[in-house]
């Protein structure tokens, strides 16, 4: 597991909030996830302005507006396309996506695969709840097949969504998971996934106690990897295949080159543009 350390910050934690005070519902996991953010956006010491954080839909996908940075509230799964094209435009930012299991994995699911292929350098940070929070409370992908409830009597009867198998198999540089109850540790990952090139995927368990509190007790189910952390994606895939899903930390390092397919020089200025479409 990474561990930076938590002090001789250029800038406080403080200095990456905004003044807008998050309206999540008492007890959500992800006031602890904005301030694991800020956290590590002071660990890794980028001024507020040479950072963006692009999001979607979702309880998740507030937190732009809670941080002082540039960022960008896109529409409903499309946060990686508009992270992806912000990050090849402007390379010298450090970009961050917020997203969550609806969000990410359902209609974000093909943009996630083609994110983790692509490789280009972005850290995506995604609050697993195992819910849909802001639509009051249907299944997610992540969801347990037998999780019964008003809108899914008896349960789906679907087999999970496994985010870090796909993540790892789609060829993302860098995989890991975190809890929202442990701050300090989940700062500390995501300034590692910050620092390490290429596509970084972190998932944060975020307990949503409005429509799931059984995961009140995941606090006392979680516990660190057993494993040091491997650039080898064979043995990556043969811990997370056999992973409880509870285990925190760096999981998967690797030494994939990122995209480095960023624009040169443009070639036509914007009159030239302009001109074609004059009537």
């Amino acid at each position: 597991m990474p561990s930076p350390g938590l002090s001789a910050q250029a800038y406080a934690a403080q200095q990456y909030k905004s003044a807008t005070k998050p309206i999540w519902c008492p007890g959500c996991g992800d006031y602890t996830v904005l301030n694991a953010v800020t956290k590590a956006l002071s660990l890794v010491g980028r001024p507020p302005h040479e950072v963006a954080v692009v999001s979607g839909i979702g309880c998740s996908s507030r937190i732009p507006a809670y941080t002082s940075c540039y960022g960008f509230h896109g529409v409903h799964g499309r946060s990686l396309a508009a992270a992806t094209g912000l990050k090849v435009a402007r390379p010298e930012l450090t970009v961050l996506v917020a997203s969550g299991d609806g969000d990410g994995y359902s209609i974000g699911g093909n943009h996630f695969l083609h994110a983790c292929r692509r490789n280009v350098d972005l850290t995506y940070i995604v609050m697993d709840n195992h819910v849909y929070g802001m639509t009051k409370g249907q299944p997610s992908p992540t969801t347990e097949p037998d999780w019964d409830s008003k809108l899914s009597p008896g349960g789906t009867g679907v087999r999970s969504f496994h985010p870090l198998v796909i993540a790892l198999a789609s060829g993302a540089n860098f995989v890991a998971r975190a809890f929202s109850g442990d701050q300090n540790t989940t700062a500390e990952i995501i300034a590692a996934g910050i620092r390490h090139p290429g596509f970084s995927f972190i998932e944060i368990l975020s307990p949503c106690i409005t429509f799931r509190p059984e995961q009140r007790d995941w606090k006392n189910v979680v516990h660190p990897a057993p494993v040091a952390p491997t650039d080898d994606a064979a043995r990556a895939a043969k811990r997370i295949m056999t992973d409880d899903g509870f285990n925190i930390g760096v999981l998967y390092a690797g030494q994939r080159a990122p995209y480095s397919g960023m624009p040169g020089p443009a070639r036509r200025t914007v009159p030239d543009l302009e001109a074609e479409f004059a009537l």
